[in-house]
């Protein structure tokens, strides 16, 4: 007797699926380094929430944690981890360069000082 699988409405699978999820979220990996190499900060957190779209629909199909078993996963699991860890690594730099950058300008706020006394309103 032959086992029946459901097709999804693209006609895939929900292995298939699956897969075509990894490999999306993979894709998109490698997109956000790119941009936050480019410091194209909007397109970095567009991209960042198509991925966590893509992670929601991971999490929604059953199969993801039978693909995820597979040696074919688990190949592609080795390429994503250090690309992630990069990005956090980018991120946090650039996280931190702008809080800096933040704190500087705001150093020179005027706060209802004449322009003589603002020299005493930076915040060191």
């Amino acid at each position: 007797m032959r086992k029946v699988t459901a097709m999804s409405a693209n006609g895939k699978t929900p292995l298939e699926q699956a897969k075509a999820n990894w490999d999306m979220y993979y894709m998109l990996t490698q997109e956000l380094l790119k941009f936050i190499d480019q410091n194209d900060i909007d397109q970095f957190l567009e991209l960042e929430k198509q991925r966590n779209t893509v992670v929601e629909r991971m999490k929604a199909l059953p199969e993801t944690e039978d693909y995820r078993k597979t040696e074919e996963c688990q190949a592609l699991v080795a390429k994503i981890k250090p690309l992630d860890m990069q990005i956090i690594y980018k991120a946090r730099a650039w996280l931190n360069k702008s809080r800096k950058q933040n704190a500087s300008v705001h150093a020179y706020d005027l706060q209802g000082v004449s322009g003589l006394g603002s020299i005493l309103n930076k915040k060191y």
